[in-house]
């Protein structure tokens, strides 16, 4: 999805960002995460996000195991997002949109006044981030579809495969990293990988271990 804001390079982002640690939760450049905020230090992170004029929210998962911790160590990379869409909802919370913008390396939360963290963070790993469609055509989008429809007939699921035909190959793989059902560890090697190729197969690797795990073992007829 497109933003109102242009951000071509690092330099267009901020060097210190309030960032959200929730596990399983993954954003992606140019993604659309929809967020629930209820806390009270994350609907002032959002306020915050607006008075700056940027609003710019870091997206980040605790360590495994960490997920419970109430200040839980954080993952070493994360990914930026502006929020792009927001509605009250009447009861004290927000119904937001975070579209993606491009991955961070945390250099170190910063102490802050704010009841929520901030990090200062490194974009320039990342520069292709910055560069909508970058390496497409590496991507084996026949074998990433393959798996997909395999995945969505074994679990009696349904897609719009018009829509998905239709999608720039960017857009689907990183939506389906989005939208899928694996852990953190899974999420997170998923948002760390290099390219959006080794992403794809990635992708690919993870749904056909989940395929061979969930389809029956073969019965083999009794030796007479």
């Amino acid at each position: 999805m497109a933003t109102n804001s242009v951000y071509r390079t690092a330099s267009d982002l901020p060097g210190v960002i309030p960032v959200f640690p929730l596990p399983g939760a993954l954003l992606l450049p140019r993604g659309q995460l929809p967020l629930n905020i209820f806390e009270p230090r994350y609907l002032a992170m959002i306020d915050d996000a607006f008075l700056s004029g940027q609003r710019i929210i870091g997206m980040i998962q605790p360590l495994p195991g960490q997920e419970d911790a109430k200040r839980p160590a954080l993952s070493e990379i994360g990914c930026a997002g502006r929020i792009t869409q927001l509605a009250e909802t009447g009861d004290g919370r927000y119904m937001l949109s975070l579209t993606g913008i491009a991955r961070f390396r945390v250099v170190e939360e910063v102490t802050a006044a704010t009841a929520y963290r901030q990090c200062k963070v490194d974009f320039a790993p990342y520069e292709t981030d910055f560069e909508a469609r970058a390496g497409e055509e590496a991507v084996d989008r026949d074998g990433l579809l393959k798996t997909l429809r395999e995945f969505l007939d074994t679990n009696d699921m349904e897609a719009d495969w018009d829509g998905i035909r239709r999608a720039p190959t960017e857009v689907l793989v990183n939506a389906l990293c989005m939208m899928s059902p694996w852990g953190v560890k899974e999420k997170q090697a998923l948002l760390e990988a290099p390219d959006l190729r080794t992403r794809a197969a990635l992708l690919v690797a993870v749904a056909e271990v989940a395929l061979a795990r969930d389809k029956p073992s073969e019965v083999k007829p009794p030796l007479n």
